[in-house]
């Protein structure tokens, strides 16, 4: 459910030095540390993206199948300020300031749609703790000291209800395949694979790095979908300041996969034979 923003080109904000990193001024970049620094068996990277039986350095967070819950409406776009290891955890402490209003520890913030748990905060910003799995599933592996992520708090019960249920549980991740204005807005184009694509329908919802948006069509031959960010939403959200070959988070709408397992489990044939 897009709110947009005008295309006068968003000033990018300039990458932090590398010594904002905590402990690895050597990479600023996730992805540039887990995909192309050298692996040895009792290596960060070995130990987290290990292709056979990958077995993660620290136990994750085990969470409940839902635990809080989003409305996809992002309250604040954050700044990156510094990343590294931590013992034997990986860290990213996140610039902000709406979200950290009446913050405690513990509590969850969806990072460009992924739900994770503050483990420090001040005034100024707040940690969070990546496990490998969430670095393999998400598009946070690409993230570098001084970008911006879309923010949003868990949704509270007098919540206005402004976009639509998201977990912040990432389904997987759909690559930009285009970016096309018309007028003051912008069309996006996503691929992504064909088993999240079977959920992603014309005119329904989707939430994009955590972002509730409207999906336009669908492209069963080309694996990908669109939508449009009216001028609003592009001044307020991370996804016109990526580029064409980058990822997004996507985690589809869950009543579409509710249906299918009400369906696939033959409750539909008992109901009428009953």
């Amino acid at each position: 459910m897009a709110l947009a923003h005008s295309l006068t080109p968003l000033a990018r904000t300039p990458k932090l030095l590398p010594s904002l990193l905590l402990f690895a001024p050597r990479a600023t970049s996730l992805k540039s540390r887990f995909v192309h620094a050298p692996i040895s068996k009792s290596s960060f990277f070995s130990l987290s993206l290990s292709a056979q039986n990958p077995k993660p350095f620290f136990r994750p967070h085990r969470n409940p199948p839902i635990r809080c819950l989003f409305t996809g409406i992002v309250e604040e776009m954050g700044q990156v300020k510094q990343l590294g290891e931590v013992d034997d955890g990986f860290v990213m402490k996140i610039g902000a300031k709406t979200v950290l209003e009446g913050v405690s520890l513990g509590d969850s913030i969806a990072i460009n749609g992924t739900c994770l748990t503050v483990t420090e905060f001040d005034a100024a910003e707040f940690t969070v703790g990546l496990s490998p799995e969430t670095l393999r599933k998400t598009s946070l592996i690409e993230l570098e000291a001084g970008s911006m992520v879309n923010l949003e708090r868990a949704v509270q019960p007098t919540s206005r209800m402004g976009g639509h249920f998201v977990q912040g549980h990432v389904d997987g991740t759909g690559e930009i395949v285009s970016m096309e204005p018309e007028g003051d807005s912008l069309w996006v184009k996503v691929r992504t694979k064909k088993e999240l694509l079977r959920y992603v329908v014309p005119k329904g919802f989707i939430a994009i790095d955590g972002t509730s948006l409207t999906v336009v069509d669908v492209f069963d031959e080309e694996d990908c979908f669109n939508f449009m960010l009216v001028a609003y939403t592009q001044q307020k959200v991370v996804i016109p300041m990526k580029r064409v070959g980058q990822k997004v988070n996507l985690e589809v709408d869950i009543l579409g996969k509710y249906v299918e397992r009400l369906l696939s489990s033959g409750f539909v044939d008992s109901m009428k034979s009953s």
